[in-house]
């Protein structure tokens, strides 16, 4: 599945960039509704359907799909949301291609479907549903009849994936050229099931005139720049990075070094108070472990060039310690990661933490933390992730079940792979350091940040339910055994 996002001014751009090129509007909706019977052929056995039409051309969509899906041996239903004289345009035209007769907008009209397709409305609508199409997409609400939507479930905001009131489950939602945000951002993804995108005329090269900053994360979109181990390479080649470790929370960065050791990072140092130094040095006898009990000391580790990635945060405490550890490795033009406790630590003034960031750090704040740092934007996740990227200099990953990696440039992506059984204690510290991992061994921050995050649910997902941030260090190797197998 291809791996760039359309907003809904993008696809509209797209459906004109198509129809400028010579491909009729009532070709583009053909296309559609026949994209949609198709899909519903392969998965169902002929009975009756129920084709909820709406006003414009998603409602047009739905008379093409009718109009096939008879062809099939359906029983085929359409209920139009209004009177088809008032219909215009492409809508008009699918309308008057249907010969048999169109029912009122009445949820009796729902009873003895064995299937329902949505076609109310679209990925543009901007409003709460009201009146009769409220009624119907209520009435939905307990039957048994799966429901397929036509590029988005009605009352789903497709650029947010906001519910406008309300909104149908489906088992399927068919969308058109490429996915829209709705898709994979929550709320809206809870409703659109197994997500399929048809191929309707519209030609790939409209892409470089829409430039789309926003895509799907995945390996389709960075796997072939993965850091793979080279035959002729050694560990000195893959990066040496540096954890700093805390006296009490000690989990915390142990979980994250052992995270960017199965990441694949050459060297993992934890710098640490020395009254914790065994029990970092016991914890794996993979980690160098040093002393440090001040800034100062942390500072003179970094002065070695060869520690090029330095993770702080995790379980870090010590507030203004903390602050002076993240000024002296930003000062020094380190790369690496902040999470966890560093938020807080700045939370009182945050433009002092950002002051000489650049791309080559990456934050990776929940919801909560993000709050602490960027307390003024609102807003979607994409774009909240996006004007904090931008406000900060660095790279943010907003985390959640859909994860959000922005870049200050304005490329973001959106994770969607994420099993909810992640959300368990240290989980995030591991993600933490599958990134840190990748940025040691010269990934760029963005890059880091979409495959640690790809990574993280992939592990996740192998685990499944019962899992602990433990496992999922241990839990890589399969994944990334999977991910060579895709990238291959």
């Amino acid at each position: 599945m291809a791996s760039e996002i359309l907003t809904v001014a993008e696809m509209y751009a797209a459906d004109r960039a198509a129809m400028e090129a010579g491909i009729a509007g009532t070709a583009l909706m053909e296309a559609a509704g026949r994209a949609v019977a198709d899909a519903v052929a392969r998965r169902w056995r002929p009975g009756a359907v129920a084709v909820l039409c709406g006003p414009g051309n998603n409602g047009g969509d739905g008379f093409v799909a009718a109009r096939h899906l008879r062809a099939l041996g359906w029983d085929a239903r359409p209920i139009l949301l209004g009177r088809r004289d008032d219909l215009r345009g492409d809508a008009a035209w699918a309308a008057g291609t249907w010969d048999g007769p169109v029912l009122p907008p009445d949820p009796a009209h729902l009873d003895g479907a064995d299937l329902v397709i949505d076609a109310l409305f679209g990925a543009g609508l901007s409003r709460p549903l009201d009146g009769a199409a409220l009624a119907l997409v209520k009435a939905l609400e307990g039957r048994t009849a799966p429901v397929v939507a036509v590029d988005v479930p009605s009352g789903v905001r497709g650029d947010d994936g906001a519910i406008l009131g309300a909104a149908p489950r489906a088992a399927l939602t068919v969308t058109f050229f490429r996915r829209k945000p709705a898709h994979l951002l929550l709320p809206g993804r809870l409703r659109c099931g197994e997500v399929e995108v048809a191929d309707i005329g519209i030609p790939d090269g409209v892409l470089r005139r829409i430039a789309p900053r926003l895509a799907a994360n995945g390996p389709d979109a960075w796997g072939i720049g993965f850091p793979w181990p080279k035959e002729e390479g050694h560990k000195y080649g893959r990066g040496h990075a540096l954890v700093l470790g805390g006296a009490v929370m000690t989990g915390a960065a142990r979980l994250a070094a052992r995270g960017a050791l199965r990441a694949g990072a050459g060297l993992v140092t934890v710098a640490a108070p020395a009254q914790a130094v065994p029990i970092y040095a016991l914890s794996s006898p993979s980690l160098i472990v040093q002393p440090a009990d001040d800034p100062a000391a942390f500072a003179a580790l970094l002065d070695d060039p060869r520690r090029n990635a330095v993770l702080l945060g995790p379980g870090a405490g010590a507030w203004p310690a903390l602050r002076q550890a993240v000024r002296a490795a930003v000062d020094r033009g380190k790369a690496g990661v902040l999470d966890a406790d560093v938020f807080p630590a700045f939370a009182d003034d945050p433009p002092v933490l950002f002051q000489g960031l650049t791309d080559r750090w990456l934050l990776t704040p929940h919801g909560g933390e993000f709050a602490k740092l960027f307390p003024d934007i609102r807003g979607d996740k994409v774009t909240m992730a996006r004007a904090a990227a931008a406000r900060c200099g660095a790279v943010v990953l907003l985390k959640g079940a859909d994860t959000v990696v922005a870049h200050p440039d304005g490329r973001a992506a959106i994770n969607a792979n994420a099993p909810p059984d992640l959300a368990t204690a240290g989980s995030g510290d591991v993600l933490a350091g599958f990134a840190l991992g990748l940025i040691a061994q010269g990934v760029p921050a963005f890059e880091a940040g979409r495959m640690a995050a790809w990574l993280h649910g992939e592990c996740g997902s192998l685990l499944g339910p019962g899992l602990i941030a433990e496992d999922l260090p241990e839990a890589l190797p399969a994944a990334l055994r999977r991910l060579k197998g895709l990238a291959g």
